[in-house]
This record gives structure tokens, sequence and C-alpha cells, in this order.
């Protein structure tokens, strides 16, 4: 089972680089792109999976025993939003609307958040 729980964190963290690569890439022209859509929905399900796996193996394995679920309950919160100013800045950019660097810059910002949050709040 772990090695599964391993498989999706690192396709967790390959979201995160489908979110961090093109902001990084378009800083000076912000925009959101498709595989930064990608990337949040790929973060969100993974994230998902990875909450329901904790349990399971908190059964055998002494690490997952006692998960932080305040932080877990923010990462989560933190990717819904990213989900949705994802889509709200994919569909602007296939209409051919100029996306708000606001925006662009708040899908990348939160990413980078929750990195920090995964990796900081121990």
């Amino acid at each position: 089972m772990s090695v599964v729980y391993n498989i999706v964190v690192f396709l967790h963290i390959v979201g995160a680089a489908m979110i961090l690569g093109p902001w990084i890439a378009n800083m000076k022209q912000p925009t959101v792109g498709p595989r930064q859509f990608d990337g949040a929905m790929t973060q969100l399900v993974t994230g998902i999976i990875l909450m329901g796996l904790i349990p399971v193996l908190g059964q055998t394995d002494e690490d997952f025993a006692n998960p932080n679920y305040p932080k877990l309950i923010t990462k989560f919160v933190v990717a819904v939003v990213i989900g949705a100013l994802a889509f709200v800045g994919n569909r602007q950019r296939k209409s051919g609307a100029a996306v708000a660097p606001g925006l662009a810059h708040a899908v990348g910002g939160l990413a980078l958040l929750n990195v920090a949050i995964a990796t900081l709040w121990k």
C-alpha cells in the first residue's frame, strides 16, 4: 500500500509543477494556461486520494497514525480555490479575453503557498 501512496505523492508533486512552471515562465506576461488547470485538477484529485489513504495506512504504519487534519483541510481549501481560479482563467483565455494578471498570479502564488504549507507546517 505504501507503493501506491508514493506513486500518488509523485503525481501530486507533478501537478504542482504543472501549475508553478508555467506561472514562473510567464511571469512578465501572466496568464493561466491549460496545463495549469490540468495541474490544479491533478493536485485536487491526488490530494483527495492521499487523504483517503492516510486512515488506511495509519492502521499499519505509525507515521500515518496521527494525521495533521488542520493542515490537510487547509491544503484542501487552498487547492479548491486554485482549481476554481485556474478554471476561470483558462475559460477566459480560451474565449480570447485577456486574463487579469492578478488572477494568473493568484493561481501561481496560491500553488506556491500550498507547497509551503506541505513542507513547512509540521
